[in-house]
């Protein structure tokens, strides 16, 4: 009798922790399918000193920028550029390495991965698009020194080569940016793409984007007494207006700063 009460006590307090577990199980299902139907929130802000641009008007979107301009294949010509300009600022921002393997185009989006293949002897190589060129006339292309040793380009200066497109790194891909102190609610607006101590590097970014875009000047700034030119586009009415034309920028791989439009100096 003792044993089959001992038996009993035994299966209730397996019932009860049986039971237990098969509550928590279903509150923690519940939870489950409330979070998955909630909607997705973004964190608002990037580790930057400037916000992110999302005007009320503009919904912000996450699509992998299109490049669907970027030929599969053609035949172009290409040049190279080296110590010249080796560590001076490139118009996605880096750093030109005359030793890695980049190259200049005057409009396909920053992060294109390009083969380019010298058509006089097959050889090939693999590079990345991070600057905007060349900027002589009857030139595509503008090779770094070490694509361009690498398919046999250094001693006649420029070639016929084919392009093949591989696709794109999209992490050149920039967030749109607002200075909160300058861009208040009324325009007008415009959107600074680029700032530098040296004049010559500011021209340099002007002459990238007057490429593909019109309305781009240089503006004078002092801070912390030293001189700073700021390469700016355009002049918008409306903070949504200056948003379309950044966001393009932006997927293009420029970095953008909306802000508002002071008088050009």
């Amino acid at each position: 009798m003792i044993h089959d009460i001992q038996c009993i006590t035994h299966d209730s307090k397996r019932m009860i922790f049986l039971s237990r577990i098969m509550h928590l199980a279903s509150c923690i299902l519940i939870l489950f399918i409330f979070a998955s139907c909630a909607p997705i929130h973004y964190e608002a802000y990037p580790e930057t000193s400037y916000p992110k641009a999302s005007p009320s008007e503009t919904k912000p979107t996450r699509t992998k920028p299109s490049d669907a301009a970027v030929p599969k294949s053609k035949n172009i010509v290409a040049s190279w550029y080296g110590s010249d300009f080796h560590g001076r600022p490139t118009s996605s921002g880096e750093l030109y390495n005359m030793y890695t393997k980049t190259c200049a185009h005057k409009e396909y989006p920053f992060g294109t991965r390009l083969k380019v293949t010298n058509i006089s002897n097959d050889k090939s190589v693999e590079c990345t698009v991070n600057d905007r060129g060349p900027f002589i006339a009857g030139r595509d292309l503008d090779l770094s020194y070490a694509c361009a040793k690498e398919i046999g380009l250094i001693g006649t200066g420029t070639g016929k080569v084919r392009i093949e497109h591989l696709g794109r790194d999209t992490r050149y891909v920039k967030e749109v940016r607002y200075s909160p102190a300058r861009a208040g609610s009324e325009g007008p607006f415009t959107i600074q793409v680029g700032s530098y101590k040296d004049m010559s590097n500011a021209t340099r970014m002007k002459t990238a984007l007057e490429f593909k875009y019109s309305k781009v000047y240089i503006t004078k700034a002092e801070v912390n007494d030293s001189a700073y030119f700021r390469v700016n586009i355009g002049k918008f009415s409306t903070k949504d207006d200056a948003y379309r034309v950044a966001k393009a920028l932006a997927d293009e791989g420029y970095s953008t700063l909306i802000k508002h439009y002071d008088e050009r100096i």
